[in-house]
């Protein structure tokens, strides 16, 4: 019977190597490999991609029927890290036990008919939500431009929920160019704008762009919506959070093609 791994120093290589991309969004850019942390995140991405490429244990765990599930699968696959190590290297204050190391998806390939397009977008629990928003609603890609925040990032893959394992993500993408390619409705949400959002046929291929959570969108991409609107705030506040302002359109078009089918 084939046993698992045991890591006891942080000189290991593996240990090492994950450790360098929890914390850093360039060495994820390099290898193309991000951490996933948790039960969840594991069992999201088994069921949408398959197998992760390694997963550790804390020895607290190994005990529980999920490990020992996984231990039974592919023990070739785990590495057991003795608590304490194990503690140092998650990404939370209160470790789940279980990380991962996976390869990041290549964008799915399929006809785009629902897209969001995200301007640098700065805090990570904020796009994480607004890709699980996405994915909730049915988006088929989300694209990020060079300044959004690394979707891949643990506090971005706990906010996503899995959502990063179901959409075609393309990062570092160019905005402009990506919404002149659309082939449908660009759509800004603009706090000057005078047509409100719920005035507007969402039913045909539609893209919502959204921008950074303090400077809004930017002029160059502001100039490729052939739509810009308003959500209508009728209390007294100045604007949205813009993970707010993504749910409130994504799923007024949800709305409107489930009332015409």
């Amino acid at each position: 019977m084939t046993e698992p791994t045991h890591i006891s120093s942080p000189e290991n290589p593996l240990y090492r190597s994950v450790k360098k991309l929890v914390g850093s969004a360039k060495e994820r850019r390099k290898t193309q490999r991000a951490v996933l942390d948790g039960w969840h995140l594991l069992e999201s991405y088994a069921q949408a991609r398959g197998v992760p490429e390694r997963v550790l244990l804390a020895a607290r765990v190994l005990a529980s029927a999920e490990a020992q599930m996984l231990l039974a699968t592919d023990a070739k696959k785990i590495a057991v890290l003795d608590d304490k190590l194990f503690d140092q290297l998650a990404p939370v204050e209160e470790p789940s036990g279980v990380l991962c190391l996976i390869a990041i998806p290549a964008p799915l390939k399929r006809p785009e008919q629902f897209c969001l397009l995200l301007e640098d977008i700065q805090d990570p629990g904020n796009l994480g939500s607004m890709l699980r928003t996405a994915a909730a609603a049915g988006a088929d890609a989300v694209y990020l431009s060079k300044g959004c925040t690394d979707a891949w990032s643990p506090k971005a893959l706990r906010g996503g929920m899995g959502a990063q394992f179901q959409l075609a993500l393309h990062e570092q993408a160019d905005l402009v160019t990506a919404a002149r390619n659309f082939r449908g409705k660009v759509i800004a949400t603009s706090l000057a704008a005078s047509d409100s959002l719920y005035a507007l046929d969402l039913t045909g291929p539609s893209a919502f762009v959204f921008g950074n959570e303090g400077a809004g969108l930017s002029d160059e991409i502001l100039a490729c919506a052939t739509h810009r609107i308003r959500i209508p705030m009728p209390g007294q506040v100045e604007s949205l959070n813009a993970a707010a302002a993504a749910a409130i359109c994504l799923f007024e078009r949800v709305r409107q093609v489930a009332k015409v089918v």
